[in-house]
């Protein structure tokens, strides 16, 4: 059939009819295409992000404190390893710098008063709330110390930590021994430390901050670090965890996780002479430090750079997230004043997080090696995201929960 002006009708027909069904398979097409991102991406916010093709970048988790960090590159950034006095009488308290620490050691140095292993990796870390806002967890620290010597466990404790260790002297033997490994060394040195000007500092008046410990550290060439941590919760499994603590601290009934274990309200340790209380608090999941004489275990929180105390405001108080203690053998050295612990051993461990405590054990088989702490059925536990509090209690010590 042909139209008035000669053109195939029967023809016009079908070529109108192909585009048409063009037109809808190409709007069909993109249709399928916008639900399928759509659906992708909201099951790649909830994920934590929504990858190479999406606008909301992925959430990294440092490797080192298991909180949120701005990049991956900074799992890789500098770690250092202070050793930090514990005296009650000789100026060592209040600390500067010990809240930021992701992993703090703590044994008996000598006489029975303890000494603190302090590990720092210098970033700014955070957690998302649930609003989408970010919640800033632990920061770099403006000044570190005081600093006091170097004993050969705390160095097998540093060494996994691919860290600078930062020390004022030392025993002989750690002498002899960091000398002789290839640990970064930083000895008493005024270009990178200085005396704080406080005549109730007494001896315990070294102090660092790590403007100068990177300046130290870029003056050898050792720009980033690769420590051995030690594993951590995801949200996603504190959260599983926490769901399953239902209990607060004004409740009396068990409450069980995972591991059975009852809801623990304090600890209690007896390392030599420091009887120290770590008190449960439900509404930051940390547990506060006490002295059973001297009060809360403070430490400053100083500006970024400053190496003025008046600028510090008041201390706060210690409040570990998670605290492992391991079960040491030790004695006193041929001086009869130095300790010896055995560091390359195994032992019996508690680990108490989450208002909870798990009866497990410690196993470390050389220097390189981290610590693997493991529940009784073998697992290697997680610990959750914050600082770990490892307290070395030898076999005449004692610990207890309630």
């Amino acid at each position: 059939m042909r139209s008035q002006d000669g053109t195939n009708t029967s023809k016009k027909s079908r070529k109108t009819l192909v585009v048409t069904i063009l037109v809808l398979l190409i709007i069909v097409g993109i249709s399928v295409g916008v639900i399928r991102w759509f659906n992708g991406g909201k099951e790649q916010i909830a994920k934590g992000g929504l990858g190479e093709e999406g606008n909301q970048p992925e959430i990294i988790y440092s490797n080192f404190t298991g909180y949120e960090i701005a990049d991956a590159t900074l799992n890789n950034s500098p770690t250092f390893c202070v050793q930090i006095p514990n005296g009650s009488t000789d100026g060592a308290r209040p600390q500067a710098g010990l809240t930021e620490a992701g992993v703090v050691f703590e044994a008996i140095a000598e006489t029975g008063i303890t000494r603190f292993a302090a590990i720092f990796q210098l970033q700014d870390t955070y957690t998302t709330l649930p609003d989408g806002q970010k919640q800033t967890m632990m920061t770099t620290p403006g000044i570190i110390g005081p600093i006091r010597s170097l004993r050969p466990y705390y160095l097998d404790w540093d060494t996994p930590f691919d860290c600078t260790v930062v020390h004022d002297g030392g025993s002989p033997e750690a002498l002899v021994a960091i000398a002789q490994g290839d640990q970064r060394n930083l000895d008493e040195n005024f270009n990178y430390m200085w005396k704080e000007a406080n005549p109730n500092r007494l001896w315990n008046n070294v102090f660092t901050s790590p403007e100068k410990l990177l300046a130290f550290n870029q003056g050898k060439g050792y720009h980033t670090s690769s420590p051995k941590t030690f594993p951590r919760l995801t949200p996603e499994e504190l959260g599983n965890q926490l769901a399953q603590t239902q209990c607060d601290d004004t409740s009396t009934e068990d409450c069980r996780t995972p591991y059975q274990a009852t809801f623990i309200r304090t600890v209690f340790t007896n390392i030599s002479d420091y009887i120290v209380n770590y008190t449960y608090d439900t509404a930051s999941n940390t547990y506060k430090r006490s002295y059973e004489r001297g009060g809360a275990h403070l430490s400053y929180r100083c500006p970024a750079n400053t190496t003025d105390f008046a600028q510090c405001g008041d201390p706060v108080q210690v409040a570990p997230s998670a605290i492992a203690i391991m079960r040491v053998q030790e004695n006193t050295m041929s001086d009869n004043y130095h300790e010896h612990i055995k560091t390359l051993d195994e032992g019996t461990a508690y680990i108490f997080q989450n208002g909870q405590a798990i009866e497990g054990s410690w196993q470390k088989t050389s220097q390189d090696d981290q610590i693997k702490f493991r529940n009784l059925d073998g697992t290697e536990i997680k610990f959750v995201p914050g600082q770990i509090w490892i307290a070395a209690i030898p076999q005449f010590g004692k610990v207890s929960w309630e």
